[in-house]
């Protein structure tokens, strides 16, 4: 029999956070009280606004095709939030929707790039962006920051990365998996060199609404009209709307680069679902005094869990300006409880603790583990103080 797989897919390698997810469910099927930290959505319901609009849409008979690059209304109520949330002015033909943000970065590469083709990815990053670049034929060319710099590169790291072959840069602020925020002044810099080097900017912004103790977002492309004709932002309702099963995320940028994401897509996806589409012209279109109460509620965990996760023994934790994740460096605490790697401690968290946390090795960051609040303080507290207790109970002095 001739090959079954493409080569293309031979060497990705599998998202652990939906793959400790998923053994985290295996768990709790068989009946053993597991406190997943795993997943990076929110625990809320959509809001009701938004669930109501989808449900009039469906019974007003909206149930059909829609143009490949989303509904005009959709791109007009997302035109209407990027200037009004980011001072940022685009035309539709500058916009598409997509099958989530996920998608979008996935259609992205694939129009961006040609075989060797580079793209620069900061370490710590969010897994798919490699995987995204490989499947494009690109090379994903890593810069690696450190907690000492609060997980952010430099705008000297990312001129001395480029070489002929670069095309784009990936720039995800909030950051999962860090929850570090780039400042206007450290953007500035980034941009001076992409200018400099002729680079494409992939602009990141999916945890935009999800910032605490007073820090703001600034998106990349508002320096100025050249950075913006460089940038391709790239945002969704799944984080901050808590619609993370809808599907719906979008692209704005240069209209040469969009359309041909749209026609990628009239070829792959033909629409983004229909009912998602009129959920999310509500979802920025209507109030948003939900977004404000999930992300009260995201910080108020965030201050009670940081200092309680940080007195654990061998963690080294900086606290996040943003996102919902903590990305404590445990190697100290792997060590000291017998294990060779941190992703043997991970392994054990879950088997022994019943706590599943994502190892940071998926990140780039294999000193490290990734814990989501997402989930309610009752649980956090209990998962905090059940890996307390197993890196007490395991401490070799």
């Amino acid at each position: 029999m001739k090959e079954l797989l493409a080569n293309r897919v031979k060497s990705l390698t599998p998202s652990s956070t939906l793959a400790i997810t998923a053994k985290a469910n295996e768990l709790k099927a068989q009946g053993i009280n597991v406190i997943g930290l795993g997943a990076g959505e929110p625990d809320f319901n959509t809001p009701q606004n938004i669930l109501d609009a989808a449900i009039d849409s469906m019974n007003k008979g909206f149930t059909k095709y829609t143009p490949s690059g989303g509904l005009p209304a959709l791109k007009d109520a997302i035109i209407d939030k990027l200037k009004r949330d980011n001072n940022l002015s685009y035309n539709r033909n500058e916009v598409i929707v997509g099958i989530g943000a996920k998608h979008i970065l996935y259609t992205l590469f694939q129009v961006i790039l040609n075989e060797g083709d580079e793209v620069i990815i900061p370490i710590p990053y969010w897994v798919s962006y490699p995987e995204q670049v490989k499947l494009a034929g690109g090379v994903p060319v890593y810069v690696e920051s450190t907690k000492e710099q609060n997980y952010k590169i430099t705008a000297e790291q990312l001129r001395n990365a480029v070489t002929d072959k670069t095309k784009a840069v990936v720039i995800n602020s909030p950051s999962n998996p860090s929850g570090m925020v780039y400042s206007k002044e450290e953007l500035e810099e980034i941009a001076k060199v992409a200018v400099e080097k002729d680079l494409l900017i992939v602009s990141d912004e999916i945890y935009e609404k999800l910032l605490y103790n007073g820090i703001t977002h600034f998106s990349i492309a508002e320096i100025s009209e050249e950075i913006k004709a460089r940038t391709i932002v790239v945002n969704g309702v799944a984080k901050s709307h808590s619609m993370t099963g809808w599907r719906i995320g979008y692209a704005a940028g240069d209209a040469t680069i969009i359309k041909s994401m749209t026609d990628l897509a009239s070829h792959s996806t033909s629409n983004p679902t229909t009912t998602s589409q009129y959920a999310t012209i509500e979802a920025y279109n209507g109030p948003q005094d939900s977004v404000e109460e999930m992300r009260k509620a995201f910080e108020s965990r965030l201050e009670i869990i940081y200092p309680k996760l940080n007195a654990i023994p061998g963690f080294q934790v900086i606290k996040p300006q943003g996102a919902f994740y903590l990305l404590p460096d445990v190697s100290e605490a792997a060590e000291k409880t017998g294990y060779n790697s941190v992703d043997e401690f991970a392994t054990a968290l879950l088997t022994e603790a019943n706590v599943a946390v994502i190892p940071g090795s998926g990140f780039g960051v294999p000193n490290a583990i990734r814990l989501s609040y997402a989930t309610s303080l009752e649980l956090l507290e209990e998962a905090v103080s059940r890996i307390e207790n197993f890196v007490k109970s395991k401490w070799q002095n």
